[in-house]
């Protein structure tokens, strides 16, 4: 494999060069001994599978299992007492992702050039979170990096397999959803004139709800083109507008108020915040810092708020039970446990609990909700197709009858 590098030679005078060699370590070895003070080297590629992996990259994604997957790598590496530099140079030219290969080669280079590790992570965003860096700082004051990507690991990965659950509870009623508005479409448009015109040719008296199926069909023949467009312009419009701090508050407080699913939401949010407070209390982060990442990373701006005005109450002075006894979305059994927490001391084991109680609660409520919306929506999408064919087939029936 051919690697490129840039060096300070015994005069100090830089060079460059390329060296061909089967790994990273043995490239770095060949040019010291060469008696170079490496400042930079990575792997040399052609003008063209450059371009080809850039582009790429921008349809690849990082995904949550690939930071799970890496922090528990670099938690072993770092483990075995081997260097920040070498660890990340390692994992970048191993990684199969080129999005995450890009990030990670970036680090190293950061790395190389002077940077803490927290430093040269916080320098992507996209793939590591405000909590992540802090908690990643955190360990390096400590020295204990390896126990905080085991940490992280270990709740990035709880994070995901919740949200997942929540996510892939959706799939099949959407599915189910969108399959009966497509028949119902169909039918309307193609199925309904036809069987209607049977009808109209007979001259025999078509029932009121006949009569309604057949308004209904004539409707979307004549305008279903311009609905679809309205309601693709509407929907495009509803987007721009859920963008603006109007909408978006506007739309997390209906989450928070549909029947049923507005308790899922408001468990899933209430895991997600004693999580990470008990994650990052655990590796003494100031607990106004926390407070602040934790209202950073949560995506609902009604919870987003409440931890805001918080983190105010507790910075002049307030106790963090009694900053959060103020907002009614806070459970009063999560109050309690905080004025315990705060009473003996530990307050992230306090927090550990209350996690581990509301994602038992969430994971309950999802299967409960999907053992309720599958029946539901196999007898809905059977009543209305069953419906509609009984409202014109009946009278069809009917005229056959009075024909024989």
């Amino acid at each position: 494999m051919l690697f490129k590098y840039q060096a300070v030679d015994k005069d100090g005078g830089k060079t460059s060069g390329t060296v061909d060699s089967v790994s990273l370590e043995v490239a770095m070895n060949a040019i010291q001994r060469r008696g170079l003070v490496i400042l930079s080297i990575k792997p040399a590629e052609s003008n063209e599978s450059s371009l080809l992996s850039r582009n790429l990259s921008i349809f690849e994604k990082v995904k949550s299992r690939d930071v799970v997957l890496l922090s528990r790598q670099l938690a072993t590496l770092f483990a075995s007492q081997i260097s920040a530099l070498r660890i990340f140079r390692l994992l970048g030219s191993e990684s199969e992702n080129p999005a995450l290969r890009s990030h990670l080669n970036e680090v190293a280079d950061d790395l190389q050039g002077g940077s803490s590790i927290s430093k040269a992570l916080s320098r992507h965003p996209k793939l590591f979170s405000s909590f992540y860096i802090n908690m990643v700082r955190a360990g390096e004051e400590s020295g204990k990096l390896d126990q905080t990507f085991t940490f992280l690991a270990d709740n990035i990965e709880r994070s995901y397999a919740l949200l997942s659950k929540a996510k892939n509870a959706m799939i099949y009623p959407l599915f189910v959803v969108a399959t009966f508005i497509a028949v119902m479409t169909l039918m309307l448009t193609m199925v309904i004139p036809k069987l209607t015109s049977i009808l109209v040719e007979s001259g025999q008296e078509i029932p009121f709800y006949t009569k309604m199926v057949i308004a209904v069909s004539d409707f979307f023949v004549s305008y279903g083109l311009f609905i679809l467009f309205a309601f693709l312009i509407g929907g495009f419009f509803a987007w721009r507008w859920s963008k603006t701090s109007e909408g978006e508050v506007a739309l997390s407080e209906i989450k928070l108020k549909v029947p049923y699913l507005g308790t899922l939401y408001k468990k899933l949010y209430l895991a997600r915040i004693t999580g990470n407070l008990s994650t990052m209390l655990s590796a003494a982060i100031p607990i106004v810092k926390t407070l602040e990442i934790t209202s950073d990373i949560i995506d609902n701006a009604v919870f987003k708020r409440v931890i805001k005005q918080a983190t105010d109450d507790v910075k002049a002075g307030v106790s963090l039970s009694g900053a959060f006894a103020k907002h009614e979305e806070m459970p009063g059994i999560m109050i309690a446990m905080f004025k315990v927490g705060e009473e003996s001391g530990e307050m992230s084991e306090i927090l550990k609990t209350m996690n581990r109680f509301y994602e038992r609660e969430v994971s309950d409520a999802v299967d409960a909700l999907v053992g309720l919306i599958e029946p539901a929506m196999v007898v809905g999408l059977g009543l209305g197709v069953g419906f509609l064919l009984a409202s014109v087939l009946i009278p069809i029936y009917n005229v056959s009858m009075s024909i024989a």
